[in-house]
This record gives structure tokens, sequence and C-alpha cells, in this order.
């Protein structure tokens, strides 16, 4: 007869979960950028070539936490940033920045 072990944190979860807390002010600066490009008008070549590096690094990060979905809204919002003009409206990079917003704030729904 064998005993099971007592019911422990699993160590994975919790490595990722310090991690999560450790990129955290990262991928929250990211996001800044995008929302501060959604709301720029007109976007200046600058302003797009930051939000296309942030959404790029996004899409990894979000990525290498198993967030699939924030993963391709980052993506999503890379590809649009880099096409000139923007190939997206305002409010396309506004919607995408506020899912992703949702998504960072709670990962785990």
């Amino acid at each position: 007869m064998t005993s099971a072990a007592p019911t422990q944190p699993q160590p994975m979860a919790a490595a990722l979960a310090r991690m999560w807390a450790k990129f955290l002010p990262e991928i929250d600066a990211r996001l800044k950028i995008l929302e501060e490009s959604a709301g720029a008008n007109p976007l200046s070549a600058e302003q797009q070539t930051a939000a296309h590096s942030a959404a790029h690094k996004l899409a990894g990060s979000l990525g290498m936490f198993g967030l699939h979905r924030g993963t391709e809204l980052a993506r999503q919002t890379e590809l649009a940033l880099a096409e000139t003009p923007v190939a997206a409206t305002q409010a396309d990079l506004a919607d995408w920045a506020a899912e992703l917003r949702a998504l960072i704030q709670a990962p785990n729904q």
C-alpha cells in the first residue's frame, strides 16, 4: 500500500508566478506604449516605431507565459504597425490594447 504525498503547491506554478511578477513591470510598460500610440492623432514615426517594437516584445513575453490570445493580439498589432500608413484604425489599436490590458490583469482567466 502506498500513501499519497501531501498536497503541496506545484513548484512549476510557483516559479511561473514569480517570473510573471518579475516581468510584469516590463510587460506593463510595453502595453502603455501601445495604449499611448492608440490615442495619438496623428501617430508620429517615432511613436509607430516604439509601438511596433513594444508589440513585438509583448508577443514573445506573453507567449512565454502561455497567454496565447495575448500573443495573437500583440502580433496582430505588430503587423498593423509594420505598415506605413498603419494598417489599422485608432479604434482597432485601442480595442487590441484594451483586450491585452484585460488579459494581463487577469492572466489565469
